[in-house]
């Protein structure tokens, strides 16, 4: 049977989705990029923010018309927006002939076979090493989900209402699976969970994470390989983990950390904590510990309550601090949420407005530091033909994380022609408010092994 897989939202939905598909394939079904020619279409939704729902709602409707026009038999629809809108997909949407949430996921095989309908019961759902994956992202690089759930009372977030508790694989798990991965021809490899620094307290750790990374930094490969972790929660990093980061060459100088906000009367109402100046003197120490690291953030714009004043103070704190990347959301007013029985809200135009200008002033920073690279030679991972045209290769710093940072583009190269997958020395000629470009110099490794039939990428 052939199934095509549609997979939305972050890369921690992704996991899910590849062990999902992994599972398919072990059972002996066929996956396919082409909804048309598939039997069952499943479509792994996000609705963490309501563009995210929108696009899940949207993408249902479109997978639906595929069992009127095409030959899909079933339409699964799997993941968040299950979790909050169990009973309003079976009502609204006839077209949809199951459902799994978070924690079913190992129910995907039954329900594209029809066989089951109905979730039953389920304990919070975890995967380990020997769970059956099909990588669904380029062959040189995957995602490693190192817990699962959440314990922080954010109001603003509804992951754990989700996702459950907060949960840590085994440490054991986590190594197996890398090293199997590397082994693959993985080059890349970027842990996630919703908090990754609380990695292992629930199994009695302390530092886990830090341990972990040191573990991971050890396992022998043949070529060189990059290890990075994301989402990062502020108060829990600590000066282990920085120096581990800092005495790892494998571990990639790169640190992404959602501060949410700076002003301390925001931050209090989003239960988070601290405030702009205990985050500069994180920076700080963050700086001086790991000499040229990157650091990345994101941060909320129109959270209940947040004055001009609050503003403003965020924008002088992002003037300060000077990041490397940053992302910025639009709050969205979620009835789940805590957030969403709070006074002061902001309008829309509002938070659109705020948006734009904390991000013009990040442009800013970006466009000099990138300025700054002019002349210099660092490492990439080369990822392939640019999206854009045949004319250039693009490939990532080790301070570009892939799919939410800039890249680093090839219009040059001396010897042989870039592969993806190779890790080479890029010289950087020109730069952009967010990407850079020049010339790869020649490669002084061996080329790279093809992958083999665990990283079947489906498009």
């Amino acid at each position: 049977m052939k199934i095509g897989f549609i997979s939305l939202g972050c890369p921690k939905n992704l996991v899910d989705s590849e062990i999902m598909m992994g599972q398919l394939v072990a059972r002996g079904h066929e996956l396919t990029a082409h909804p048309d020619q598939a039997d069952v279409l499943v479509v792994n939704t996000c609705s963490f923010i309501d563009p995210a729902k929108k696009e899940s709602v949207d993408t249902i409707l479109e997978m639906a018309e595929y069992k009127r026009v095409g030959r899909a038999k079933r339409l699964i629809v799997a993941g968040c927006l299950v979790e909050r809108y169990h009973g309003d997909i079976r009502k609204e949407m006839p077209e949809v002939d199951a459902i799994i949430g978070t924690n079913d996921l190992e129910r995907i095989v039954a329900v594209c076979e029809g066989l089951e309908n109905e979730a039953n019961p389920a304990e919070p759902y975890l995967y380990h090493d020997l769970t059956p994956r099909v990588l669904a992202t380029p062959r040189h690089f995957a995602y490693v989900k190192i817990a699962e759930g959440c314990d922080h009372p954010c109001t603003f977030c509804v992951i754990p209402q989700y996702r459950g508790a907060f949960r840590s694989r085994r440490f054991e798990s986590v190594i197996s699976e890398a090293t199997r991965l590397f082994s693959q021809g993985v080059r890349e490899i970027n842990l996630i969970g919703q908090d990754t620094t609380c990695y292992g307290e629930d199994l009695g750790l302390r530092d886990g994470l830090a341990a972990l990374l040191d573990r991971l930094a050890q396992i022998e490969t043949e070529r060189e390989k990059w290890i990075r972790f994301l989402y990062a929660y502020p108060n829990r990093v600590t000066q282990r983990l920085l120096g581990v980061i800092a005495d790892r060459p494998a571990l990639v100088k790169y640190l992404d950390i959602p501060l949410q906000h700076a002003s301390a009367r925001v931050l209090r109402r989003m239960k988070r904590g601290a405030s702009g100046d205990i985050f500069l003197k994180l920076i700080e120490r963050i700086r001086r510990t790991i000499p040229g690291v990157a650091i990345r953030t994101s941060f909320i714009v129109g959270f209940p309550g947040e004055t001009e004043d609050d503003f403003t103070e965020l924008c002088q704190f992002v003037e300060a601090a000077r990041f490397d990347n940053m992302g910025v959301f639009a709050y969205s007013d979620e009835d789940t949420s805590a957030s969403y029985a709070l006074d002061g809200k902001v309008g829309g135009r509002v938070i659109q407005n705020r948006k734009r200008k904390l991000m013009a002033i990040q442009r800013k920073i970006s466009r000099a530091r990138n300025r700054a690279l002019r002349g210099t030679e660092a490492a990439v991972l080369v990822e392939g033909r640019s999206e854009e045209t045949d004319l250039l290769w693009q490939a990532r710093l080790t301070t570009q994380a892939p799919e939410i940072d800039g890249l680093a583009l090839i219009n040059d190269f001396e010897g042989d022609e870039p592969r993806a997958g190779e890790i080479r020395r890029l010289r950087i000629t020109e730069s952009h408010d967010y990407d850079v470009v020049g010339t790869l110099l020649p490669a002084t490794e061996q080329a790279p092994k093809l992958a083999g039939p665990a990283l079947i990428n489906i498009g």
